[in-house]
């Protein structure tokens, strides 16, 4: 009996040391102490503040933008028409 208990107990140990670096504590899945070895903590720079910052440049200024874009989206004013004749006896 009690050699079943010491296998039992050190199949246990090792299914715990073969399931990888979380715990289950508490109702919560937590990291092991572990897991800093492998996975350094990275930076990730801050996002801006509007992350679109062309669309804001367009929003701020809208003719400024399209000309300084190429014009391929802004409105073309249509052509002035020709102005009427004059009658020569006036």
């Amino acid at each position: 009996m009690r050699t079943k208990r010491l296998w039992i107990a050190g199949a246990v140990l090792a299914l715990c040391g073969t399931t990888g670096c979380q715990t289950w504590f508490g109702g919560l899945t937590l990291p092991s102490g572990r897991y800093l070895e492998r996975h350094y903590p990275q930076y990730f720079s801050p996002d801006p503040d509007f992350p679109l910052q062309r669309e804001l440049a367009s929003q701020e200024d809208p003719e400024g933008a399209a000309r300084r874009a190429g014009g391929g989206g802004g409105v073309v004013p249509a052509p002035a028409p020709p102005a009427p004749p004059v009658p020569a006896g006036h």
